[in-house]
């Protein structure tokens, strides 16, 4: 018979080592390998620790290179578990705090829609010449309404009843007032008519028709209209002036643009000029007043060069 022709041990060097070094790669045990005991021997006791055996001297067999193969696919089958596991905690995790979240915004909506958030008060700020009580009853049809339902139109609808509102905004102050801040028309004046004088803006707007001038406001005498560009200048040069000269002002007339005229509670006159460089005017008519109190008049439409008259 032919005898079997062992590989060279230094050309099955190499292969040891490298099965070796990936068994270690992937924590895999030594591969010790098995020799049945011969017949009639007893076999001998099984290696109680894996790391006291040496490294096997003889080349690998076809059953060392298995079991290192089927070893490899048990520890690499290891790791695919542990790491579908985590996908699958880390899965569960992130759909459980996406249910929590949208639960809290579904709940959130709907009490916010709810009666639990419905308007119980209306509190208006920033009126003076308006009756807030007045404004409060024609909105009280929105008593009632959840916040975010509160109908705007009908509330502009409401207060367009009412001249001297300018603007207006509106808050909500959970859980149950609904806060309306007015900004109100400032009067430049009353312009007599066959109805009586009628209080009017610097745009214009009539806010009130009396049958005697109304107390504290001066009188218009603009020609050209409401409408008219000497109307327009008119009221800017009204509204720049500060309190203390606003309240002093008894007529307030202009034919052109550029020709306001003020007349003041004692009879003096004040010949304004354009709207343009206001500020610096109230400055020189203040300092002439001072000055000379016991002036008939006084010019200050070129601020630069006011006159005494």
């Amino acid at each position: 018979m032919a005898e079997s022709v062992s590989p060279d041990a230094t050309e099955t060097q190499p292969v040891e080592e490298l099965w070796h070094q990936r068994g270690r790669d992937y924590g895999i045990a030594p591969i010790i390998p098995f020799d049945p005991p011969a017949r009639g021997e007893p076999a001998a006791p099984p290696a109680s620790d894996v790391s006291d055996v040496d490294e096997p001297d003889r080349p690998l067999t076809a059953r060392d290179l298995w079991g290192a193969a089927r070893a490899r696919r048990r520890a690499l089958r290891r790791e695919v578990r542990r790491f579908t596991a985590r996908q699958r905690r880390r899965r569960r995790i992130w759909l459980i705090s996406a249910g929590v979240l949208a639960a809290l915004v579904l709940g959130s909506i709907g009490a916010a829609y709810s009666p639990l958030f419905a308007v119980e008060r209306v509190t208006i700020v920033g009126t003076s010449q308006l009756d807030a009580g007045a404004v409060e009853t024609a909105l009280e049809g929105q008593i009632g309404t959840p916040m975010p339902l509160v109908d705007e139109s009908a509330v502009k609808a409401a207060l367009v009843s009412f001249p001297l509102v300018e603007s207006y905004s509106l808050e909500a102050r959970p859980p149950h007032e609904l806060v309306v801040r007015i900004v109100e028309r400032t009067p430049v004046g009353a312009v007599q008519g066959e109805a009586g004088y009628t209080l009017v803006d610097a745009a214009g707007v009539a806010l009130s028709t009396t049958p005697e001038p109304p107390s504290g406001q001066p009188l218009l005498e603009v020609e050209g209209g409401l409408s008219s560009s000497t109307f327009a200048a008119a009221g800017q040069v009204f509204r720049s002036l500060p309190e203390s000269l606003r309240t002093q002002v008894t007529v307030l007339s202009a034919t052109t643009p550029n020709d306001v005229t003020l007349t003041l509670t004692d009879g003096r006159s004040v010949v304004w000029g354009g709207a343009s460089d206001s500020a610096k005017k109230v400055q020189a008519l203040e300092a002439l007043m001072a000055a000379r109190p016991d002036a008939s008049g006084y010019d200050v439409s070129s601020p630069q060069a006011a006159v005494v008259r």
